[in-house]
């Protein structure tokens, strides 16, 4: 099967909605299961102000539109930056097997809308090595990063990757730095303008992150742990496969790495500190980590391996779509 993405047509993009189909074919038999914290961020609101009471059918498509958009999103932009050696479709169709690999990430959330974040995020930082006008670019980072965190709150872990971006991928300048946590610090203060103003200013913690460490799973059943043991041992294979060909790529390219693996890095520890947090929210960690379990399809000249992996995500999609059947 994963022959059928390593071709550069655009009719990959037809075997792509086929395979978010087949992966999510529980949609089928059972309602879309929308996920929206109590006090986690905007996105939160919105899904439970306007998308809970909307019918089966539209949140179907809503879903395999997510999961579709942002996986050819994550594709072109990985193939622009030259990320990797060759031209295929092989990491959109990672993404969307992964979306199906934890029964928790089948599900629309504030998570999952806030990856088209992360990769916008990542999009702009990929931008700093030798641009001309660092500045403005940071401060539309900065500016991003704050608007993640107010839309979903386990977002303020990027703070973080965004800061190590800066370190390694432009000379020390104190300006620079004052300059994104400004961008950062901005929406915050038009909020709290604007709560002050009409005298709501206590419901500012509504928009404020808070961190509580804790289990996101209380009691993993069997199932549950097969599958991180799956996402683990792709995460080992692909990273083989990238350190193999890590070194003969240009100095930009090893840098747009390194954030990718501080922002995989990162982001794991998301379900564990945030408030509120559960195995839903790892989903975030799912655009470095598709980025890096891509290496394992696309670079491997015989098919064995890949296909091997390929099937063996297949039996847990397929184990999860039952699961979600019964319930």
């Amino acid at each position: 099967m994963v022959f059928l993405f390593r071709d550069k047509s655009i009719i990959n993009i037809f075997f792509l909605i086929l395979l978010g189909i087949a992966v999510h074919a529980h949609l089928f038999m059972s309602d879309p299961i929308l996920l929206a914290g109590s006090n986690d961020g905007v996105i939160s609101m919105v899904l439970s102000k306007y998308l809970k009471n909307l019918s089966p059918t539209v949140l179907f498509i809503a879903y395999q539109s997510i999961i579709i958009l942002q996986a050819v999103r994550l594709n072109m932009v990985l193939t622009d930056f030259r990320m990797f050696q060759s031209t295929n479709y092989t990491t959109a169709m990672t993404y969307i097997l992964l979306t199906g690999v934890i029964s928790q990430w089948c599900s629309i959330s504030s998570a999952l809308i806030s990856n088209s974040l992360v990769l916008w995020i990542f999009i702009l930082l990929s931008r700093l090595y030798n641009n001309q006008s660092p500045r403005t670019l940071l401060f539309n980072i900065g500016m991003l990063v704050s608007l993640s965190i107010i839309a979903y709150h386990p977002t303020a872990i990027l703070i973080m990757v965004v800061l190590f971006a800066l370190a390694v991928v432009r000379p020390f300048r104190p300006a620079e730095w004052m300059i994104l946590l400004m961008g950062v610090l901005l929406p915050y203060y038009f909020l709290a303008s604007y709560l002050f103003l009409n005298d709501q200013l206590i419901s500012i913690r509504n928009y404020i992150p808070f961190l509580q460490v804790h289990l996101p799973v209380s009691n993993p059943d069997i199932w549950f742990i097969i599958s991180l043991c799956y996402l683990f041992l792709v995460l080992l294979a692909g990273l083989f496969y990238w350190q193999k060909f890590n070194n003969r790529m240009v100095i930009q390219i090893r840098k747009n790495w390194a954030i990718m693996m501080v922002l995989l890095l990162i982001l794991l520890l998301v379900p564990f500190i945030f408030m509120g947090a559960a195995m839903e929210s790892a989903i975030l960690c799912l655009i470095p980590l598709t980025a890096f379990v891509a290496n394992a399809f696309g670079y491997p000249k015989r098919l064995l391996l890949p296909n091997l992996l390929f099937w063996l995500g297949i039996v847990l999609v397929v184990h999860n779509n039952w699961e979600l059947i019964k319930k």
